[in-house]
């Protein structure tokens, strides 16, 4: 097998790279940087903003997983739909041009569920918000970037990992552990009020889970999670403490919180030219609404998942020594 791993010097594209190789595949790598971060049979330096040719990549391949993308939870739109828009158009199109059309693997994103409520027991088959509708500039162009996949002629399977974490994580973990040394991580559920409960995910599960699909010629969408929902704030706060963070956290009301992100989401977008706020409205939806996944499909086609929770809580702290 030799598959293709577009982000592959990323985070989860670094682990899929590294599944693959265990596997005895021969990968071919591809990033912005000039040399690969991990252990791949070839590398391609390239930006996916500008169009794959026929010479860029050497050969066919059997298989692409399509992991670069702009993931964060503020950016301008503009550099949203640069990555990740017209990025898997540029995969696509190559794929179907000069890659001999591989099986296409596509990492999309749960948030393209989201919307700022409750939502218990989501499955692939659960209404998806209109464009318009979606919760955040981020989860609009993943969604775009899966109907641009589901046209594509040849096989396909999108893939919309929850709540990624691990070591080599640069959005998720690292802006909440910042905000809990701040003393401004904010709890946002009631004192005596529902809990917020969520689905999380180890990145190496959701790297084998990656691997797993092209291996069984996995079609259609599959939401990936660790099959193990928490409660959000025993489960964080947790986890901070055993990576030797003492959180300061405060109760805030959520209407309160959601007005203060909106506030900063605008003087950032007119004034500091698309900064990063300090909160988001996303990241406030993040914290105060449960989201959990019924993963029944994910589990009959792909498996259970590589790494229990408790591993990977344990790795995530033994990493960071």
């Amino acid at each position: 097998m030799r598959i293709l791993v577009t982000g592959s010097n990323g985070f989860i594209g670094g682990r899929v790279a590294a599944d693959a190789v265990e596997r005895g595949w021969e990968v071919v790598g591809l990033g912005r940087a000039a040399r690969p971060t991990t252990p791949v049979s070839d590398y391609v330096q390239h930006d996916l903003r500008l169009p794959l040719h026929s010479r860029t990549i050497p050969g066919s391949v059997d298989a692409v997983v399509h992991c670069a993308a702009l993931a964060a939870p503020w950016a301008p739109p503009r550099a949203f739909v640069a990555a990740n828009v017209e990025g898997t158009r540029s995969v696509v199109r190559w794929a179907m041009e000069h890659g001999g059309a591989p099986h296409l693997a596509y990492v999309s994103s749960s948030s393209v569920h989201y919307r700022d409520r409750d939502q218990l027991d989501l499955t692939e088959s659960s209404p998806i918000p209109p464009d318009a509708e979606q919760i955040n500039v981020y989860a609009r162009t993943k969604r775009i970037g899966e109907r641009i996949v589901e046209r594509y002629p040849g096989s396909w399977t999108v893939l919309r990992p929850r709540a990624v974490f691990g070591p080599g994580d640069t959005s998720l973990l690292p802006r909440i552990a910042d905000a809990a040394r701040k003393g401004v991580l904010p709890v946002l559920e009631p004192a005596d009020g529902p809990r917020v409960r969520c689905d999380v995910a180890y990145v190496d599960t959701i790297a084998h889970y990656l691997t797993q699909a092209v291996e069984v010629g996995a079609s259609g969408a599959y939401v990936l999670t660790n099959a193990e929902p928490v409660e959000l704030y025993p489960f964080l706060l947790g986890l901070l403490e055993q990576l030797g963070i003492r959180p300061r956290a405060r109760r805030v009301p959520v209407g309160l919180a959601t007005a203060l992100a909106g506030t900063a989401e605008r003087v950032s977008a007119t004034l500091l030219g698309y900064r990063e706020p300090p909160v988001t409205r996303f990241g406030v939806s993040v914290l105060a609404r449960s989201k959990t996944f019924d993963v029944t499909r994910t589990l009959d086609d792909l498996g259970q998942p590589w790494v229990n929770l408790d591993e990977g809580v344990r790795r995530l702290v033994a990493a960071h020594g």
